[in-house]
């Protein structure tokens, strides 16, 4: 085995151990805001949106990392559910968090 590939797959197998994941915000996503209950008075509830990722990877993910992919996972699925706006229902738990969609005029 050369030293790349040795390196490649010792890099590999951090990256898997630590957690990290890849989620992105779609372009369609990036249109979506985060806001609180009190700010979408007036606005049009159209659904919710599940959102779930890895919370443990043989130990306990960073709690902020996985917020923020559940969130940007929660924000992907209102555009595609028509939203812009998106309020958490709750606290992330176990990897998952609920989100209510929104579809407000501004």
């Amino acid at each position: 085995m050369t030293h790349k590939t040795m390196l490649w797959a010792l890099l590999t197998t951090l990256t898997t151990l630590t957690g990290c994941t890849m989620v992105d915000l779609t372009r369609a996503g990036e249109q979506v805001r985060h806001e609180q209950a009190t700010d979408v008075i007036g606005c049009e509830r159209i659904g919710t949106a599940t959102a779930r990722t890895q919370d443990r990877v043989i130990v306990a993910r960073n709690r902020d990392k996985v917020a923020d992919e559940l969130l940007m996972l929660g924000r992907n699925e209102a555009a595609r559910l028509g939203g812009n706006v998106v309020v958490e229902q709750g606290r992330p738990e176990n990897g998952a968090q609920v989100f209510d969609v929104y579809r407000c005029a501004n």
